[in-house]
């Protein structure tokens, strides 16, 4: 993910978006939305001037950050400083953050961390919403249920070298397992017995 996001420069291999390398171009990142597994804001910001804050950012977007306030109900909290925000409400300003400009290209590393089921339910949504309009969502997830429920392809990694790429269902055959966490159970099981 730092790779693609440009924060880290990998020593082989190419990374292409739309085709097109990302070497030595930064402009490509203007299309990509991100959410950070943790991310720390200022916390005497309220969340109404964070958004603010990023919307100014990216003055070259047009955001849709009231219909997301509206989803994952966040107008009581709008005035309240992110220092005195739960976790859960936090991940919450955080996918606001993420969904509220429209690129093609979505990261989600851990998004699930802190959401109350509601919210949950709603994440699952807005994912499914986004996929129908054509986009790509790269998501990290240790959440295997949730994996399941919103991906079409899986690519499995440890320590940087994939151990298996394809739909649940091939992994699931090529395992010779009932259901997906046994499936990557046994590609650890085989791979570090």
């Amino acid at each position: 993910i730092k790779s693609i996001l440009g924060m880290v420069l990998p020593d082989k291999g190419n990374i292409l978006i739309d085709g097109k390398s990302i070497k030595n171009d930064w402009e490509y990142r203007n299309n990509i939305d991100y959410l950070p597994q943790i991310a720390n804001f200022p916390g005497n910001l309220s969340v109404n001037e964070l958004i603010n804050m990023i919307k100014d950012l990216r003055s070259n977007k047009k955001a849709d950050d009231q219909r997301l306030i509206e989803l994952f109900r966040l107008e009581p909290f709008i005035n309240k400083k992110l220092s005195n925000l739960s976790g859960g409400t936090k991940q919450k300003v955080n996918l606001v953050l993420t969904f509220m400009f429209d690129s093609p290209l979505i990261i989600l590393d851990e998004p699930t961390t802190g959401l109350d089921p509601i919210s949950l339910i709603r994440l699952k949504d807005l994912i499914q919403a986004e996929k129908t309009k054509g986009k790509t969502i790269l998501i990290t997830s240790h959440i295997m249920s949730f994996v399941e429920e919103v991906s079409d392809e899986i690519v499995f990694l440890l320590e940087g070298k994939i151990y298996f790429k394809g739909s649940i269902l091939e992994l699931k055959s090529k395992t010779k397992q009932p259901d997906f966490e046994h499936a990557i159970a046994s590609i650890l099981i085989e791979n570090h017995a």
